[in-house]
C-alpha cells in the first residue's frame, strides 16, 4: 500500500534561473517599473531648476620641487625651499597641497578681503541679492573658505589647479586671486624667516667649533708624545702581530684536525669485539699486512673446522681439534696485532695532545700582545678622530653660513603662477542634464527593485513550473476560479454571453456530474487521466485528497476527482475522512447517523448501508457521528479492514482528510493508501507550507504522487495555455465551504 522510498524535497529554486525571474517579473510589473521612472524624472527636473547656480573660479601654479639657483648649483641655502634632503618628491607635493588648503593661509585671505564681515559671502548669496548683516569670526569665515576650495594636481606634471566656488563669479575670482597670492608670499616668508634665524644659529656654532679643534689638536699631540707613538710604526707591530697570529692559528687547526682523525681511530679500536676477529673492518686497520694475513688464516681455520664437522667428524676428532687449534692462535695473534697497533695510536693522541698546548699557549701570549696594542690605539684612534670630526664640521659650518649670508641678500621662489584666476562663465551647478540621467536611473532602479521585491517577497505558488521546480512534486493538473467565466480575457471579448451552470444547479462540487461539458468537468477528467497512468502496470486503488492548510479545497478536489473516475465507468466511493469537520455530507444531502465512525465499530454494518448517489457508479460514505479521537480511530487496524472492505466493492477508494499542518490525521491516513494528492491553491498556499505538507507524509512512511493547483485564475498571462482550453461553457467555484478557518 506505501511506497518507502521516497525523494528528497528540493530546496527553493529561481525558476528557470535569476535571469527569467527577473524577466517574468518586470514582464508583470512594467507598469509600476514605469510610474516610478516618471516620478523620479520629475522629481529630479524640478529639485535641479529650483537649485542654487554656483560658479567653479579655476588657476593652476606650478610647484618646483628644485627652485631655481641664481648663485649657481653650488651655493646652497640652509633652508632649502623644495623637497630638501628629507623628503622625497611625492611626500613634498603632498604637504604643499596641505598647505594650500591650511586654516593659515584661509585666515590670511579672510583678513585681507575682509570677509568675516562680508555677508553675501558668508551666505553664498547670487549677485544682486539683498542679505542682512552678518559678521562671524576669522576661524570660522576661514573654514568656508576652505570648504569651498579645491585643490587638484595635474598628473604626469607639477602643475596644481587650485579651485573656486561661489554663487558669485566675480567674488570666486576675486578670492582666488588672494588665495594664490597669499600662498606663494607665505612660501617665501616661510624661507627667509627660518635662514635668519639658521644663520644665527650658525655664527654662534662656528665659534665654539673653531675652540674645539684648536683643543682636540692639541690633546692628539699630547698622548702622541706621552706614549711615543708613531703612527707608521704602530701599523707595521700591527700587522706583524696579525701575521703571527694568523700563522698560529693555522697551525694549531693542522694538529687539531690531526687529533681527531688519531682520536677516531683510537676509539674504533675501543669498540672492536674481542671474541670473533673476523668482525674487524676490512678498511683502514687492515691495510696493515699483518692484520690481514692473521684475519685469513684465523677465517681459513675456521672454514676447515666447520667442514670437518660437517662431514660428520666429531669436536674430538683430532683434525677437528687441530683445526681448532689453529684458529685459536690465530685469533690470539691477530688480537695482540690489535692491542699494538692502538697503543702506538694512543701514544700518537698523547704527543698531538701536548703539541697543541703548546701552540695555543704561543697563540695567547700573541693575542694578549695584540690586545695591549689595541688599546693604545683605540685612545689614539680616538682622539684623532675627534679632531677630524671637528676640522671637518668647521668647514662644513664656516662654507654654510657664507651661503647663507648671500642666500638671504636673494628672494627665490618655487611657486609660479601659469594660468590666473578668471571669472567663470558658466555655472558647474547644477548639472541639468546629469540630475535628470541620474533621476530618471534612479527611478528605474527603484521600479525594478520594488517589482523584483513584489514578486521575491511573494512566496505563494503560483503555477505548474512552481509545483515541479519549487516543490520537487509532479504536476497532475489545474482547476480553475468560479468567477473566471464571467471574466474579459484577455482579447478582450466578454464572456458573459457563454452560458455557465447558476448558483440553482446545486452544490458547485456537482459541477462535474451535472455539467460534463464544462471547462472544469474536462480539467477534472485531465487530473483523472494523469492519476490513472501515474502507476500503469499497478493502478492506485486508494487515494488520498489532503491539502497543508484549511480553504485549499481539497474537499471539492476530492468530488471532483471521485465523480471523474465514476464517469469513466469504474465504481468509486468517496469516503469522508475529514472527523473534525465533515463536509461531503452536505454535497450529496445525506445525515451523519452512519458513516465512517460507524462502520469502524462493526465493518459488517457496512453492508447494511446504502452509499448510492446521483452519479452513476459513485458511492459515499459520510463521517457518521464525529468522535473525540479522530487520530486514534484512522490509525486503528479496523480503519484498514474497512478500506479492505471498501475495496472488495469497488474499484478506486477516494478519501478526503483534513489538513496536514493543523492536525495529524491526514499524515496517518496517507500510510494507509496507495498514494497522497496535495491539493496546492494558486496565489494563497505558500510554497514552505506546500512542502511541510509533502515532508509530514514523506516522513511518516507515505507517497506523495504529485499536487493539484486550485483556484487559478485563468486570466493571467501564466494560463494562457489552460485559458484556451478550459474556457468552454463557464466554471462553477471550487473553493469549498468546509475548508473554513477554524
Amino acid at each position: 500500500m506505501t511506497d518507502s522510498s521516497h525523494p528528497r524535497l528540493p530546496e527553493p529554486s529561481q525558476r528557470g534561473g535569476p535571469g527569467i525571474f527577473v524577466i517574468t517579473s518586470l514582464r508583470k510589473q512594467w507598469l509600476v517599473v514605469m510610474a516610478v521612472s516618471v516620478l523620479a524624472l520629475l522629481i529630479s527636473i524640478f529639485v535641479t531648476l529650483g537649485q542654487k547656480k554656483i560658479y567653479r573660479s579655476s588657476a593652476v601654479i606650478q610647484i618646483d620641487p628644485t627652485p631655481p639657483r641664481p648663485l649657481g648649483n653650488d651655493v646652497q641655502g640652509v633652508v632649502e625651499m623644495g623637497t630638501g634632503a628629507y623628503l622625497n618628491n611625492r611626500e613634498y607635493y603632498e604637504t604643499q597641497y596641505k598647505v594650500i588648503q591650511s586654516h593659515h593661509v584661509a585666515e590670511i585671505v579672510v583678513n585681507r578681503l575682509g570677509l568675516q564681515q562680508d555677508a553675501a559671502f558668508l551666505t553664498n548669496a547670487p549677485p544682486g541679492i539683498q542679505v542682512p548683516p552678518k559678521e562671524v569670526s576669522v576661524e570660522a569665515a576661514a573654514d568656508i573658505v576652505i570648504s569651498r576650495m579645491t585643490v587638484e594636481p595635474q598628473k604626469t606634471s607639477r602643475l596644481v589647479t587650485i579651485s573656486f566656488t561661489d554663487a558669485d563669479p566675480a567674488r570666486a575670482e576675486r578670492v582666488l586671486s588672494i588665495i594664490v597670492d597669499s600662498y606663494r608670499e607665505q612660501n617665501v616668508d616661510r624661507v627667509l624667516s627660518s635662514t635668519n634665524s639658521a644663520v644665527e644659529w650658525l655664527r654662534d656654532q662656528l665659534s665654539k667649533l673653531k675652540r674645539e679643534l684648536e683643543s682636540s689638536e692639541m690633546a692628539l699631540h699630547n698622548y702622541k708624545k706621552k706614549n711615543n707613538i708613531l703612527s707608521l710604526s704602530m701599523d707595521d707591530q700591527s700587522n706583524m702581530l696579525r701575521e703571527e697570529m694568523a700563522k698560529l692559528n693555522d697551525t694549531l687547526t693542522e694538529r687539531k684536525a690531526d687529533r681527531e682523525k688519531v682520536q677516531s681511530r683510537v676509539s674504533e679500536l675501543k669498540k672492536l669485539a674481542t671474541k670473533d676477529p673476523a668482525d674487524l673492518p676490512a678498511q683502514k686497520l687492515l691495510e696493515n699486512d699483518l692484520l690481514r694475513e692473521l684475519r685469513k688464516d684465523y677465517i681459513e681455520a675456521g672454514r676447515d673446522k666447520a667442514a670437518l664437522i660437517g662431514t660428520g667428524k666429531g669436536e674430538n676428532y683430532p683434525e677437528v681439534v687441530a683445526a681448532r687449534a689453529r684458529q685459536e692462535q690465530s685469533r690470539k695473534a691477530l688480537l695482540a696485532e690489535v692491542r699494538n697497533i692502538r697503543t702506538a695510536q694512543e701514544r700518537e693522541l698523547s704527543a698531538l695532545n701536548r703539541e697543541i698546548s703548546g701552540l695555543e699557549g704561543l697563540y695567547e701570549s700573541a693575542k694578549k700582545r695584540a690586545l695591549e696594542l689595541n688599546l693604545l690605539e683605540i685612545e689614539y684612534n680616538r682622539l684623532n678622530r675627534t679632531k677630524a670630526n671637528t676640522e671637518k664640521l668647521y668647514g662644513l659650518v664656516l662654507d654654510r653660513t657664507k651661503q647663507s649670508d648671500l642666500t638671504l641678500m636673494v628672494r627665490v621662489n618655487n611657486i609660479a603662477v601659469v594660468d590666473k584666476a578668471r571669472v567663470p562663465t558658466r555655472p558647474i551647478k547644477p548639472n541639468v542634464p546629469l540630475n535628470v540621467a541620474l533621476g530618471l536611473l534612479t527611478g528605474i532602479a527603484l521600479g525594478v527593485g520594488l517589482a523584483l521585491g513584489r514578486d521575491f517577497l511573494d512566496r505563494s505558488v503560483k503555477t505548474p513550473d512552481d509545483v515541479e521546480q519549487d516543490l520537487g512534486l509532479t504536476f497532475l493538473g489545474l482547476l480553475p476560479m468560479n468567477d473566471a467565466a464571467t471574466s474579459v480575457p484577455r482579447g478582450g471579448k466578454s464572456r458573459r454571453s457563454r452560458r455557465h451552470p447558476s448558483g440553482n444547479d446545486g452544490p458547485p462540487e456537482l459541477l462535474v456530474h451535472r455539467h460534463p461539458s464544462s471547462g472544469m468537468a474536462e480539467a477534472a477528467r485531465a487530473i483523472r487521466t494523469n492519476l490513472m497512468f501515474m502507476s500503469p502496470d499497478k493502478p492506485f486503488r486508494t487515494f488520498l485528497i489532503t491539502s497543508g492548510a484549511p480553504m485549499e479545497g481539497k474537499t471539492t478536489v476530492a468530488t471532483y476527482a471521485a465523480i471523474a473516475m465514476a464517469q469513466a465507468g469504474q465504481r468509486v466511493c468517496l469516503v469522508d475522512c475529514d472527523l473534525r469537520r465533515p463536509r461531503v455530507h452536505k454535497v450529496f444531502g445525506l445525515n451523519l447517523s452512519k458513516g465512517v465512525t460507524t462502520a469502524l465499530l462493526d465493518v459488517n454494518s457496512l453492508a447494511q448501508m446504502d452509499l448510492t448517489t446521483e452519479v452513476d457508479n459513485l458511492g459515499v460514505l459520510p463521517c457518521g457521528p464525529i468522535p473525540p479521537n479522530p487520530s486514534e480511530l484512522l490509525q486503528s487496524e479496523a480503519f484498514g479492514r474497512l478500506l479492505d472492505a471498501l475495496l472488495e466493492r469497488f474499484d478506486r477508494v477516494v478519501l478526503d482528510s483534513p489538513p496536514l499542518l493543523p492536525v495529524t490525521d491526514g499524515a496517518i491516513l496517507s500510510t494507509q493508501v496507495d498514494c497522497t494528492v496535495l491539493v496546492v491553491r494558486a496565489f494563497k498556499t505558500t510554497r514552505d507550507v506546500a512542502r511541510q505538507a509533502a515532508r509530514s507524509v514523506n516522513d511518516v512512511g507515505g507517497r506523495v504522487v504529485g499536487a493539484i493547483l486550485n483556484a487559478v485564475d485563468l486570466r493571467r498571462r501564466e494560463y494562457s495555455y489552460y485559458d484556451y482550453y478550459y474556457a468552454k461553457e463557464g466554471y462553477a467555484t471550487n473553493e469549498s465551504e468546509d475548508d473554513e478557518a477554524a
